[in-house]
């Protein structure tokens, strides 16, 4: 049977089997499709990065984050390796590095303040705690040790007269000395409207035709040489003839053309077209670009001398180029000829006098070979093979009696120069161990920040330093015995809710009983102050606060019609069996301060990029869901159809697996990831469920009865991954009791408006960086945290690779896209912490 043909039938079975709620489903998720899908976001072969899932609940340190810079800037073939705690994607078209330094903010900050700062929660998809170090760190940055490797900084001594002649060189200082594949070659949109190359959307192309080519290629792909001839008509110079060679050098197209116009002069010197071989010729312009798309295979890269003419002529777009007059680049934007780099590099005689005019299959095929050499040799090779008979370069030997050069130092920012990378900082004048004439010292963040944007050159490696923030957030400075509560006052008020009236009896044991069914808890404090027993229930996840304020609220013994959702009625059938002597039962959050922008806060938790397509997924006993008594119709549904489809749960304590939670929520969409939240041997009876995107999310969501047949209670993702880890690092004991946090709200007050003025105002300048980096930058941003003893506050690291489509007119106000980097979330042996 034919593959397609038995996907296809096993598909048709799969749709047999989905319910009416299940198609309800699926056509809500085709209408958020086609009424809120978001931009595209980047192509799959752009540079990402992601936090690896075991390292999401460790925190990173000065090293980590060298590590990463490290392999960003050099790679593979530098000899540095991927680094450990995250992944970075497609190293090799990373343009630029920018790191932003923050001091005196800490990640508490970020948090406390999570809605004033807008760019950084929307903009930056990754994001891991940072152990701030105990020295400067833009100094660390720039004399970081890279680890020896056999690239060119261990090849050659620092000062001899080959190494200032290759360091100085057009050809290093644009391609570096590494050996790269070919899509290190390949031009970029920005660099073919410079240069003036046919690009789709331009001006003076809007008749010109595009190939199927891919959106992006490989070091695989293949190569085609391609060269066409000209004859100069009415209208100027028009395509005469085009040859197309493919890597192995065999011709796949070698065709001549009339010109739409009336011809005033054949070229013939040049081009060795002549009257006579054009009078027979019936083939047109778009003849050729019909069989030019038909040749080319869509992840094909043209390769041509000076090959904006000849696209100009073919009248054609093509995507992936890489041009020989570039890669041979001389000063000043000269210029090789093509018969010159053939004699000199391929010891080729091309384009003789003894010919009558060029042979464009014979040209199209040396600028294939010279392209080829180019990126097998690799430009070090290139350039110490054929410096002086080529570029002209006279390399002057040293004497014998001249002392030795000193060896190369293996510091990041040396080794960057050395390959022809500028690095820059920005910031105070401090001592940074960084050669003076790469500082640009300023006496404020605003100059700071003035001073980068105005660069008409952006270096590769930029470090700015924000060092205002440091002295304006200590004033005043908190009493040490407030500082850690504090830190934690309003996260852990949002795991908190409130519980009651109780059954004089009831225990705390009663209370956990009844409440796990929404998550894990941390802790229980009965309240017997007053009159009636009521009960505080601090959850270990935010989304265990949050379904169970949605699903215990508002219920009584006596089942009074209320406005509840299919959950609560499951849920209250089972409390009513536990609490017969109980009438009114709510569940609220504790109302301060620190809650009184929770709703919006929650929702911009549901849209956070780290979250954005994840649910949270409860299972119930077997006891909860027998003991339910539904209405006689559940979201305009007859709950008999609904009853009649649920399995038949076997009596005892319910349990998750993985391949069961994919198979359940599979239907709403591809799960990318099911993380079961309990210790190694235990039951699991909760989950984060990862959908590819967030499309598929609201298809679950939007399915209450769908999912009321397994039995599971779900709610959108709202806890950052790595934020248990912090928490735990900043809470030195349990949580404190009310009057504490009392006090430290109170305390707080005093500069909550200043701090939030301060930290809107550093999310502004940070935005105003990021739009103005190039694309394809790696930017982070890093808050400092706190170093001071003896309780140091870790801060926290952002991370992001600027793409072209975050760059819109409407950037500043615009939602995060729900389509981003596929989110990061623990692994499934990662031990649950608690987040107070």
């Amino acid at each position: 049977m034919d593959p397609s043909s038995a996907a296809a039938t096993c598909n048709r079975k799969k749709r047999k089997d989905v319910s009416p709620a299940e198609d309800e489903s699926k056509r809500f998720k085709a209408s958020q499709e086609s009424e809120a899908m978001p931009e595209s976001g980047s192509s799959p072969c752009s540079p990402s990065i992601t936090v690896k899932q075991h390292r999401l609940q460790e925190p990173i340190t000065q090293d980590d984050l060298m590590e990463l810079l490290r392999y960003a800037a050099l790679g593979k073939a530098g000899g540095v390796k991927q680094p450990s705690w995250c992944r970075l994607r497609h190293q090799k078209k990373i343009k630029a590095m920018n790191v932003a330094i923050v001091e005196g903010v800490t990640q508490s900050h970020f948090y406390k303040h999570y809605l004033t700062l807008q760019h950084l929660r929307t903009t930056y998809t990754s994001r891991v705690t940072f152990t701030s170090p105990s020295a400067d760190l833009a100094s660390g940055i720039f004399s970081s040790e890279v680890p020896e490797s056999d690239s060119l900084s261990q090849r050659h001594k620092e000062g001899s007269p080959m190494y200032r002649a290759l360091m100085s060189h057009p050809v290093i200082t644009r391609f570096g000395t590494q050996r790269r594949g070919l899509t290190a070659y390949v031009l970029t949109q920005e660099e073919m409207i410079k240069k003036r190359y046919p690009v789709k959307g331009m001006p003076g192309f809007e008749e010109f035709i595009c190939t199927d080519s891919v959106d992006c290629v490989t070091d695989s792909s293949p190569l085609y040489g391609i060269d066409c001839e000209m004859c100069l008509t009415e209208k100027g110079y028009e395509l005469a003839r085009v040859s197309v060679v493919d890597a192995g050098g065999n011709c796949m197209l070698d065709q001549l053309v009339k010109p739409h116009n009336r011809i005033l002069n054949y070229l013939t010197r040049f081009s060795g077209i002549t009257a006579a071989m054009l009078r027979p010729i019936t083939t047109t312009l778009r003849d050729v670009q019909a069989k030019l798309r038909t040749v080319l295979p869509s992840d094909a890269v043209l390769v041509g001398h000076s090959l904006d003419n000849d696209l100009k002529a073919l009248k054609v777009i093509h995507m992936h180029i890489i041009d020989t007059s570039l890669l041979y680049r001389k000063d000043f934007g000269q210029k090789f000829k093509l018969k010159v780099l053939a004699e000199t590099v391929l010891k080729k005689q091309i384009q003789t006098e003894e010919k009558n005019g060029h042979n464009p299959t014979e040209d199209a095929l040396a600028a294939l070979e010279l392209a080829q050499y180019f990126i097998k040799t690799g430009p070090r090779q290139v350039v110490e093979r054929h410096l002086q008979e080529l570029w002209g370069y006279a390399v002057t030997e040293e004497s014998a009696d001249c002392p030795p050069t000193p060896v190369l130092s293996h510091r990041f920012a040396d080794i960057l120069q050395s390959l022809g990378r500028s690095v820059v900082f920005y910031g105070k004048r401090s001592d940074v161990a960084l050669d003076p004439s790469n500082q640009l010292w300023h006496s404020s963040d605003k100059e700071v920040l003035a001073s980068f944007r105005k660069q008409t050159k952006r270096p590769f490696l930029s470090v700015l330093q924000f060092s205002s923030y440091s002295d304006q957030l200590k004033s005043p400075p908190p009493p040490q015995e407030q500082r850690y509560p504090r830190l934690c006052v309003g996260l852990r008020d949002m795991c908190v809710v409130f519980a009651g009236p109780f059954p004089a009896a009831f225990s705390e044991r009663d209370v956990r009983r009844v409440f796990r069914c929404c998550g894990p808890i941390h802790k229980v404090q009965m309240l017997t102050s007053a009159v009636r027993v009521h009960a505080e229930i601090t959850f270990k996840l935010l989304e265990g606060a949050v379904l169970a304020r949605r699903t215990l609220n508002g219920l009584s013994i006596q089942r009074q019609p209320i406005k509840v959702t299919l959950f609560i009625l499951s849920v209250g059938a089972f409390l009513h069996r536990c609490i017969p002597n109980m009438h009114l039962f709510q569940v609220q959050r504790p109302v301060c301060g620190s809650t009184l922008d929770l709703d919006v806060t929650l929702d911009a938790l549901m849209i956070d990029g780290l979250t954005a397509s994840n649910v949270y997924a409860v299972k119930l006993d077997a006891s909860v869901a027998e003991s339910v008594n539904v209405p006689p119709k559940i979201n305009g549904h007859p709950h008999a159809a609904v009853d009649a489809a649920r399995p038949q749960l076997a009596a005892g304590k319910a349990q998750m697996s993985e391949k069961e939670v994919k198979e359940v929520f599979s239907r709403f969409g591809p799960v990318e990831r099911v993380v079961l939240l309990a210790k190694p041997g235990r039951r699991a009876t909760h989950a984060y469920i990862a959908f590819e995107t967030s499309e598929d999310k609201q298809a679950a969501l939007s399915s209450s009865e769908a999912l009321w047949k397994h039995d599971y209670l779900i709610c959108p993702a709202l806890t950052p991954p790595h934020l248990p880890s912090w928490v735990a690092m900043t809470t030195p004991n349990a949580a404190a009791d009310n009057e504490e946090r009392t006090q430290a709200y109170d305390a707080s007050q005093a500069v909550g408006q200043q701090e939030m003025d301060l930290l809107r105002k550093m999310d502004r300048r940070l935005e105003k960086l990021f739009r103005s980096l190039p694309d394809d930058t790696l930017s982070v941003v890093v808050l400092v945290g706190c170093t001071s003893a003896p309780h140091p506050i870790p801060g926290l690291c952002l991370m992001e690779v600027k793409q072209r489509f975050l760059r819109t007119a409407t950037w500043e106000r615009r939602a995060p896209p729900t389509r981003l980097s596929r989110p990061v979330i623990p692994d499934h042996d990662t031990k649950l912490e608690p987040l107070i």
